[in-house]
């Protein structure tokens, strides 16, 4: 019996009823009139081999399905689909807007994916599955694997509302401890989003469009959903962008005045005491005929001076009202 090459993570025929059994590696080749599912990891060299030389496919396919880096698009050839998709990283340890990778070959029958990091709407499509009730046929297989990686943005477009709607709070709050490298972060997380998001956008309109025939028109219907609900997100994603930078804005704004209330008291303060301290340096000259050297009472009406003086600077900012 042939060994499977490293790299492979599974190889399913799909069994029309909701279900899949797994194929041995000598039945691949075996099963071209059935609906296979092969999924591999590229970064394996003897994954990468087969693919170049025993998969079938054009160069084009393959070198999509092996490369490093890739932007979420659709290209179709007829009626075999090159899909490239990106999905929020839910692995342990990780940032969802470090987005994995799927690349998706498929010719309506058979279906060859590659991914280099674990992606979780893989594992819900798998459960499905294992459970019987998941995709009949490649075609249904491709619109439910992607109707899951759209869903598992929700709950990361939905934390980032959430954390924007917090640190509003706390900026409404005045409690600007660390705000501003929070926002920062969410910003930055909004725009790799986004970044993905719009092409994946793109992609999913030309596979709505594109002329292919085993697409049914209920798969289409699907699909324009699918691509709602994308949309949907990349716009709550440019919200939370939009309202960040006010957030932004207003703690900055709070931040001025306070820095402006700031200044202004010293400035007032120092512009109280500036007559003082030209009278009190005048009259500590150590010069001879300085007035009331020699008089007992001359202290307390330097003091009575200094008082009136002050007196006198305050009913003046008082009467220009800058007090």
């Amino acid at each position: 019996m042939a060994e499977p090459p490293e790299g492979l993570i599974h190889a399913k025929r799909l069994d029309g009823t909701g279900g899949a059994v797994d194929l041995r590696w000598d039945e691949v080749r075996n099963n071209d009139d059935a609906h296979t599912w092969l999924h591999f990891d590229f970064d394996r060299q003897p994954a990468q081999q087969w693919l170049i030389n025993d998969s079938g496919l054009n160069d084009i396919a393959y070198t999509a399905l092996i490369a490093q880096e890739t932007r979420p698009r659709a290209v179709n050839r007829g009626d075999n689909l090159l899909l490239a998709l990106r999905g929020v990283n839910l692995n342990p340890g990780t940032q969802p807007d470090d987005m994995v990778s799927v690349r998706i070959w498929t010719n309506g029958k058979r279906l060859i994916s590659t991914r280099r990091h674990r992606l979780q709407s893989t594992e819900d499509v798998l459960s499905e599955l294992a459970a019987g009730h998941g995709p009949g046929s490649a075609p249904a297989l491709l619109v439910t694997w992607i109707d899951h990686i759209t869903n598992r943005m929700s709950g990361t477009v939905d934390n980032l509302e959430e954390q924007v709607d917090a640190l509003e709070e706390r900026v409404v709050n005045g409690e600007l401890a660390n705000v501003r490298l929070d926002l920062s972060s969410i910003r930055k997380q909004c725009i790799t989003l986004r970044r993905y998001l719009a092409p994946q956008r793109e992609a999913m309109n030309r596979l709505v469009n594109e002329p292919i025939s085993w697409i049914s028109e209920m798969d289409r219907l699907r699909l324009r959903e699918i691509t709602d609900r994308l949309v949907r997100h990349i716009e709550d994603i440019d919200a939370v962008r939009e309202r960040a930078a006010s957030t932004q804005d207003e703690l900055l704004t709070q931040v001025s005045e306070a820095m402006n209330r700031r200044s202004y008291v010293f400035t007032v303060v120092a512009t109280i005491f500036l007559p003082l301290g030209f009278f009190t340096g005048l009259m500590g000259i150590n010069v001879g005929g300085m007035p009331g050297v020699e008089e007992e009472a001359a202290f307390w009406v330097v003091v009575g001076i200094c008082v009136g003086l002050i007196a006198g600077t305050a009913a003046v900012f008082r009467w220009n009202r800058w007090l």
